[in-house]
């Protein structure tokens, strides 16, 4: 576990990406950082035909400030990040569709979508009213919740 732990620090020191094969180590538990996360989101096409298709899309990262583990991956700073990128890419995370249809406070639960290994998500889902669409991922272990929202028009007539 050590040699591991200190091959993992020798490659990120050398700016490679490290995925960490086992447990986080005992560490990681007093670590205490909360890596910043983006969560991107469209709805679209807006405004849209009742009926049509609706694509609910978006990007999930982690801002690059900071080491972060997460589960059984280690990302270092060397990581994708460089002067012209703050944000890195989280890949396999759980993300949340809710919709509100306009006039009501309460958000109906859609569907759970993960990101696929660029930290991109997509889904399609019929559009019947308008009203508001959120995507949330909800954090884990060292790693903040966030969430984005898009509110979309939807004209036609009720059969």
């Amino acid at each position: 576990m050590m040699r591991r732990l200190a091959a993992g620090a020798a490659a990120a020191a050398l700016g490679a990406a490290v995925l960490a094969g086992a447990a986080a180590p005992a560490s990681a538990a007093t670590h205490g950082y909360d890596g910043n996360t983006s969560l991107s989101f469209d709805a679209g096409p807006e405004p849209i035909r009742r009926g049509a298709d609706l694509s609910l899309q978006g990007k999930l990262s982690v801002e690059c400030d900071e080491d972060y583990i997460d589960g059984i991956v280690a990302v270092f700073n060397s990581d994708k990040c460089d002067d012209d990128e703050r944000w890195h890419r989280l890949g396999w995370k759980k993300v949340v569709i809710l919709f509100q249809p306009a006039g009501s406070h309460r958000w109906d639960y859609v569907d759970t979508v993960r990101t696929d290994r660029n930290g991109y998500f997509y889904t399609e889902e019929t559009a019947y009213v308008s009203g508001t669409w959120r995507a949330v991922f909800e954090g884990s272990r060292y790693l903040e919740g966030s969430e984005g929202r898009d509110w979309v028009k939807v004209y036609g007539h009720r059969h």
